[in-house]
């Protein structure tokens, strides 16, 4: 099982529109195959700071993922809206790789 969680800072001023695309993001994505889990978090410290935590029957799957439509999609409309690029971390076993 892979594990991955990434965490984006938004802008205030596009909080909203980053939640609203999220959420189209996350239905498409709990479709596809080896999804087992894609939740988004909002931090209890900051309320622009989302954590996306992801479980994948393996890295094939996780690789797709990142190679469909609405992720392209979505890279493309959240980019704008947020402060820096999103940290991604893939936990596999005893491996933690950071993007």
């Amino acid at each position: 099982m892979i594990y991955v969680v990434a965490t984006s800072q938004v802008k205030p001023e596009s909080r909203e529109a980053f939640i609203a695309g999220a959420r189209e993001c996350i239905a498409a994505t709990q479709k596809e195959q080896g999804c087992i889990s894609y939740e988004s978090h909002t931090s209890i410290h900051d309320p622009n700071t989302f954590v996306v935590v992801e479980r994948w029957a393996s890295r094939e799957d996780l690789n797709a993922h990142g190679k469909s439509a609405h992720m392209k999609t979505w890279r493309a409309l959240s980019a704008p809206l947020k402060v820096a690029p999103t940290v991604i971390e893939i936990i596999s076993g005893a491996t933690v790789e950071t993007l």
